[in-house]
């Protein structure tokens, strides 16, 4: 007890004037006589909120375990599928790249049946030089020595 407490129990309960029979009021004592009922119902009210939120940790807990084992499922199900998804997806790139190349060959082989021909057609004349050249005196047109 403080001693405004003690000091309040004195403070005058009634008009000045004669003094009334009584013992002087016990403010501290009708406090608490007054709020017991609502302080109990506000301690119920704070011990079942207490067991809202353990229910809640607990469901709370068990979204996420589930969470988790599901998350892993799709995780294992795409890794196992990767493979044929990366297949897939560079399918039309190769297919491309194989037209591509195709393309490429049928140009150089056209190019390269372009030069045969062309070979063809001049070598009749450097063989002719080449011999030509081969047959002229080492000296050729200039004077012996």
């Amino acid at each position: 007890m403080t001693l405004r407490d003690f000091l309040e129990r004195f403070r005058p309960t009634g008009t000045p004037g004669a003094s009334a029979a009584g013992v002087p009021a016990d403010r501290t004592a009708e406090r608490a006589a007054e709020l017991e009922p609502a302080l109990a119902r506000l301690a119920d009210a704070q011990e079942q909120a207490a067991r809202i939120r353990a229910d809640a940790q607990e469901a709370a807990a068990a979204l996420r375990r589930d969470a988790a084992r599901t998350a892993e499922r799709v995780v294992g199900a795409a890794r196992e599928r990767a493979p044929a998804v990366r297949r897939q997806a560079a399918e039309p790139v190769l297919r491309e790249a194989r037209r591509e190349a195709e393309a490429l060959r049928a140009a150089g082989e056209r190019t390269a049946a372009e030069i045969r021909e062309r070979a063809a057609e001049r070598m009749p004349s450097l063989v002719d030089l080449a011999v030509a050249d081969a047959l002229r005196p080492a000296g050729g047109s200039r004077g012996a020595p």
